[in-house]
């Protein structure tokens, strides 16, 4: 079973530069789901000063693929082969947390689901679900 330093230090070597440029922190992993945290800054803002879209999308891709590795016990490189992301209401606050849950981890294929949340309000922001090949 993975720990979340293990988790972060999978973010840390496999993950490209921009998506660590969120300053993602992993707050919990399992074998069935990954919660992640990134703090609110105006440099992901988009106009309204509301969260970007493209971040929020980063961030629940990023936490699925660490729920997938909490599955397995360990990184497996995946490719995404399905994302689809319903916004809900405007990401405000000081950070956004992501809860990413195992649907099905099979042979070939995993399923994800991904809720994102704004804090301190606690409202859900955000929802996405993604199925990665796994090689």
């Amino acid at each position: 079973m993975l720990t979340t330093g293990d988790a972060q230090q999978i973010l840390e070597l496999n993950f490209s530069d921009w998506v660590r440029d969120l300053d993602i922190t992993v707050a919990e992993i399992s074998e069935t789901a990954c919660v992640t945290h990134i703090p609110l800054s105006p440099k992901l803002a988009r106009v309204g000063g509301i969260v970007s879209g493209q971040a929020l999308m980063t961030l629940a891709d990023t936490t699925m693929v660490l729920a997938t590795a909490g599955a397995f016990g360990e990184f497996r490189p995946v490719a995404t082969t399905n994302f689809n992301c319903q916004f809900l209401r405007p990401g405000t606050g000081e950070q956004i947390q992501c809860r990413a849950e195992i649907a099905r981890a099979g042979k070939s294929l995993a399923t994800v689901e991904a809720h994102l949340i704004s804090l301190p309000s606690a409202k859900q922001i955000a929802r996405a679900q993604a199925t990665f090949f796994l090689p």
